[in-house]
């Protein structure tokens, strides 16, 4: 039996924390606290042992910064690092204000929990609301980032609900309190399926919240580690609460007809394929563009592209995108892609040549 905590430090802790941040501990927090404070009066070992591992059900958020690596190709670190801070803080506020637990901070990722350590009846409501705001607050910053003269960067999220492993988890030396099992990896890789600007919610979360959101048709994927396909949809507001994703928005620009050749390798494991399929873009435009192939492609797969602009003299090359529609015409296939990894200098010859084309 672990002996009581002194509560006055806990009260310290909680001032001193808010002084700084400005913001005050949420529960989840405060109770993880707690069980450190647990370890720190008690023998060697007990803060692992303060906080037992055990079956919860969680709603796991994960969320991914895209855009930075084309941010560190043309700024100098000092301007990357404040600029990935400035996000990283802005949503950590978001998160705060629904009461979510940030779990860890992964280079420009961020996971976050709703029902561990602190378990309530609107965990998962709470979390389809922090995502929605956290789409919100990436348009401000990106506003910003326009004052400033620096490339958009972009959020793609991914939300799952079921049973985890919760607790402290390491060694004597380093131990931290974190949630594992399937869930985790499923919420994973959901998040990886993800575009910019979009949430996506696992059928587990839709039907709990079935009555709250506004989301998509159901699309079934296959993702790594699963041998039947799952139900994935994408969430577009929560009417109730006035919230809308406004990727609908951010998605909008020229589209020009175009005939381009075009080059395509799949992608495997996030390894390129070197098979090559030829195949011409009949349209494009800031954030994608329509390809004719002689091959079919895998929906939401992931495909590297290599094609000329010859209105501004480029060589798109290094882009990859997302297949977001398939479908058979005739002996062709036509495949809507759209952008999930460019440059900022390929993504300026883009809208160059789509705005010339318009012009004409």
């Amino acid at each position: 039996m672990h002996k009581e905590f002194n509560h006055d430090a806990l009260r310290r802790l909680q001032t001193l924390i808010e002084r700084e941040t400005g913001a005050p501990l949420s529960e989840a927090a405060q109770a993880e606290v707690a069980a450190i404070l647990r370890g720190v009066e008690s023998p060697q070992g007990a803060a692992i042992e303060g906080v037992d591992a055990a079956p919860r059900e969680v709603t796991i958020l994960l969320a991914d910064l895209r855009g930075f690596t084309a941010l560190s190709g043309s700024q100098p670190a000092a301007v990357v690092i404040a600029a990935l801070n400035r996000c990283l803080s802005r949503l950590s506020e978001v998160v705060f204000k629904y009461r979510g637990s940030i779990d860890k901070f992964m280079g420009d990722s961020i996971m976050v929990l709703f029902g561990a350590p602190v378990a309530s009846d609107d965990d998962v409501d709470r979390a389809l609301m922090c995502a929605v705001e956290m789409q919100i607050a990436m348009r401000e910053l990106n506003l910003e980032h326009l004052r400033e003269r620096l490339p958009e960067v972009f959020l793609g999220i991914g939300v799952n609900t079921g049973t985890v492993m919760a607790g402290r988890f390491g060694s004597d030396v380093y131990s931290e309190y974190t949630v594992i099992g399937e869930a985790v990896n499923l919420a994973s890789r959901i998040e990886a399926l993800s575009l910019r600007g979009q949430v996506l919610i696992s059928d587990a979360t839709y039907q709990r919240c079935w009555g709250l959101v506004s989301a998509s048709e159901p699309m079934l994927v296959h993702v790594k580690g699963r041998s039947q396909p799952v139900s994935l949809r994408e969430l577009i507001a929560i009417p109730s609460q006035k919230l809308k994703v406004p990727r609908q928005e951010f998605r909008r620009s020229h589209r020009v007809d175009a005939r381009l050749p075009c080059l395509c390798q799949r992608m495997q494991h996030k390894i390129v394929v070197p098979h090559i399929v030829h195949g011409a873009i009949r349209d494009i435009g800031y954030h994608g563009l329509l390809v004719e192939l002689i091959e079919p492609l895998q929906a939401h797969s992931e495909i590297k592209l290599e094609f000329e602009l010859p209105l501004v003299d480029y060589r798109v090359a290094d882009v990859y995108a997302r297949v977001i529609t398939v479908k058979q015409e005739g002996d062709e296939w036509v495949a809507g892609l759209e952008f999930t990894s460019i440059s900022a200098e390929c993504h300026a010859k883009v809208q160059m040549f789509v705005q010339l084309l318009v012009a004409h």
